[in-house]
């Protein structure tokens, strides 16, 4: 689109003072008019505040080319952060700065839509709209409104997400446990899963798993510990050791309380009640600096009761609300699973042994499936067809599906619903200065093969009876595997 030069002036006629069309058109001439306000507008599109520089009033316009040269630098910093120094950006973002980062990117970003907006209604009234042709002074509006519409649009949505960014780490990370290194090269992180349904008298963990990450690498290892496995050892240093703080012996804690209304059997998953729900101090008494470092009593002696069965230490936890559990996966955009038996939806029969096709509410089939929220629940939570050997290993699969979902398109395009979901979800004591750290971690991992550990009795771990000794040498031998000699030839 080009301007036409100005009109020479006729004999007779006053001279022109001006001979540049953007700022001193010939507002006769509407086909010149009309080619102004069309480079206007573009102009307040592609580089906001230059038409106020070039047509109108220059200091509001060098304000506005101002931010828009300053907006352009700040992303360009960002994106060569996120090439070439991601660990430095991700620090800013989720470190000990991040309330004050990202409240300040969330002011510039509705300040800059607030300053469009003024730059877009100014630059309409440059364009002297009477003054163009018909067509043009119905479509020059309509298309600033459309590209401010599309584009400002976008920049809320950013700000919404800058938001959702700070209120989740401020939820999910307000209480957090002491920052610590790697025990041996790893984070091992208890990963428990709650199933508090109708009818449930406390908040039992059905599915508890311990995760091992390489602090290197990056490489995972997922051991899935039976929520009905008894007789186990707790950490050497575990107060749930000193019979004076339990009120029994720990190696006779199932039988222990005298509370038969408790009712509270052998598993490692009963320790809710064992620790909070039997005893009148609600587990203070055992771990008094639980709550203050975002955990419970039960959760702190599930930790224990993992380290005495692994042989590891393991300083965090993270908690997923099985409620919660289908909105995360349908904020991934569900997760594909290959499902290997027909498994039913439902709660389980009214009475003994009824068949699950009288009670089932509905059925998962086997094949390649992409699972939405409901059907990815269920899948972890079935059990009445099959063992809890058998869901163990469901749940595993889920788990591993959900860290291959989190890729940075799907995080970055449905981040409020993860968001959302996450802090309806999750509780954890990770502290957030690790949050960089296990970003990075986390990146790594995502480009390897999870090893999974099954304390089952398909790996010689009889649930009544485990061999304890047998499930350290089988976690050393994952985490730790013995390097080969080189032979005397070298080979």
């Amino acid at each position: 689109m080009t301007l036409a030069a100005p009109r020479a002036a006729e004999p007779g006629a006053r001279p022109l003072i001006e001979t540049r069309p953007l700022r001193n058109p010939d507002a006769a001439d509407a086909p010149l008019m009309g080619r102004r306000g069309w480079w206007l507008v573009v102009l307040n599109v592609l580089i906001p505040g230059s038409a106020q520089v070039l047509a109108g009033n220059r200091r509001l316009g060098r304000f506005g080319l101002g931010a828009t040269l300053a907006g352009w630098l700040l992303l360009i910093a960002a994106a060569g952060m996120a090439l070439f120094a991601r660990p430095a950006l991700v620090w800013l973002f989720t470190g000990p700065l991040s309330w004050i980062m990202l409240t300040l990117v969330q002011v510039l970003l509705l300040g800059y839509v607030v300053l469009w907006v003024v730059l877009t209604i100014d630059t309409l009234r440059q364009v002297r709209l009477v003054k163009v042709p018909q067509i043009s002074r119905w479509a020059l509006p309509v298309a600033s409104i459309l590209v401010l519409a599309l584009v400002g649009s976008g920049t809320v949505y950013a700000s919404t997400v800058v938001a959702s960014s700070r209120g989740a780490l401020t939820s999910l990370f307000g209480s957090s446990g002491p920052s610590l290194p790697p025990s041996e090269g790893y984070y091992n992180i208890l990963l428990l899963g709650a199933d508090s349904g109708d009818g449930r008298d406390s908040m039992r963990f059905d599915s508890i798993s311990v995760v091992s990450v390489n602090a290197d690498t990056g490489a995972v290892t997922i051991t899935g510990i039976p929520r009905d496995m008894r007789n186990f050892p707790f950490a050497e240093d575990s107060p749930m050791r000193d019979p004076d703080l339990v009120g029994y012996d720990y190696r006779n804690y199932f039988e222990g309380h005298d509370d038969l209304e408790c009712g509270w059997g052998p598993g490692i998953n009963q320790l809710t009640n064992a620790v909070q729900v039997c005893r009148e101090d609600n587990g203070v008494g055992l771990y008094p600096d639980a709550a203050q470092q975002g955990s419970t009593p039960e959760i702190e002696a599930t930790k224990d009761a993992a380290e005495g069965i692994l042989g590891i230490e393991i300083p965090y936890h993270v908690f997923v609300d099985m409620h919660a559990f289908a909105a995360m996966i349908d904020a991934l955009g569900g997760v594909d699973i290959t499902v290997k038996e027909r498994l039913p939806k439902g709660g389980g029969p009214a009475y003994p042994n009824q068949p699950a096709a009288e009670w089932a509410t509905g059925w998962i089939e086997p094949g390649e499936q992409h699972m939405n929220g409901d059907t990815a629940q269920w899948y972890a939570r079935s059990r009445y067809t099959t063992d809890d050997f058998d869901r163990m290993k469901r749940q595993r699969e889920l788990q591993v599906a959900i860290l291959r979902q989190f890729t940075p398109q799907t995080v970055v395009t449905r981040f409020n619903e993860i968001a959302a979901a996450g802090t309806e979800l999750v509780q954890t004591d990770l502290p957030q200065d690790k949050l960089p750290e296990f970003f990075d971690l986390m990146m790594k991992a995502k480009e390897q093969q999870v090893t999974e550990i099954e304390l089952t009795p398909d790996n010689g771990i009889l649930e009544k009876d485990p061999d304890y000794d047998l499930v350290r040498e089988m976690v050393q031998q994952a985490l730790h595997p013995p390097t080969e000699t080189p032979a005397p030839d070298g080979s």
